[in-house]
């Protein structure tokens, strides 16, 4: 392995400490997923300030192959996205998304879909308002689920295989949706129902990029619901449900 990668598009999830005036930073690449790397540096330091979370740009590191640690050297922003940090539910919506893709290991492959849904998820939310917020997180985490295998059919139901039209129930024994009938014959305190509003704003928009969303306008409870639906989906494939995703 060389010991000077360049990564061309490289999005920052997260930032923490490292030593006593140190930081390690996580980025999603199209080439290797998440990378972790150290970012040494005072509070005064160009780079330091360049590494920050939702930055976007070309990534310079070290590899040093006794150790098997990686240093950034330089980081060329492109993207800065700003507005996620003038708006606390812009934040806290780009944490959800960026603690995804981490927890999940930036899907598990494509990662060049992976950096692309991220990236275009948290450009729409760079102006979002505070309901146009948890719309992208809800079609982004609905596209993920897609991304890593898991998203279900919302054409027909799992059990009978009638046509879905007006609504759906999600079943965690099917792992599936299914039709109001056969919801009613599972249903227990931990199936999911899906509205006819929540379920026609999922179909019409999971094909849209995340920056045409304000196009389709979706009512309070429909988008609970489907929030409620999609985040259920997430934990029961993960084993575990994100605090982040309740911002």
């Amino acid at each position: 392995m060389s010991r000077n990668l360049i990564f061309n598009n490289a999005l920052v999830l997260r930032v923490r400490p490292f030593g006593e005036a140190n930081r390690e930073a996580a980025f999603l690449t199209a080439e290797e997923g998440v990378v972790n790397a150290a970012v040494f540096g005072g509070p005064k330091s160009k780079l330091r300030a360049a590494v920050s979370p939702f930055h976007q740009g070309v990534l310079y590191l070290y590899y040093n192959p006794v150790k098997d640690s990686r240093k950034a050297v330089d980081f060329d922003v492109k993207i800065w996205r700003p507005g996620l940090r003038e708006n606390f539910g812009r934040a806290m919506a780009a944490g959800a998304v960026s603690g995804t893709v981490s927890a999940t290991h930036a899907g598990g492959g494509d990662w060049s879909r992976s950096l692309e849904l991220a990236s275009d998820s948290l450009s729409a939310l760079e102006t979002a308002d505070e309901g146009a917020c948890a719309r992208i997180f809800v079609h982004f985490l609905w596209n993920w689920l897609d991304l890593i295998g898991e998203k279900p059919s919302l054409s027909h139901c799992a059990v009978c295989g009638l046509t879905l039209e007006n609504g759906a129930v999600f079943s965690p024994w099917e792992r599936a949706l299914v039709c109001p009938a056969c919801g009613d014959n599972t249903r227990s305190a931990v199936s999911l129902v899906l509205g006819p509003g929540a379920y026609r704003w999922l179909s019409v928009t999971e094909n849209l990029p995340p920056s045409q969303l304000g196009r389709w306008s979706l009512d309070a409870v429909s988008l609970a619901q489907a929030r409620t639906v999609v985040t259920g989906m997430m934990a029961l494939v993960m084993g575990k449900r994100l605090n982040i995703w309740d911002f």
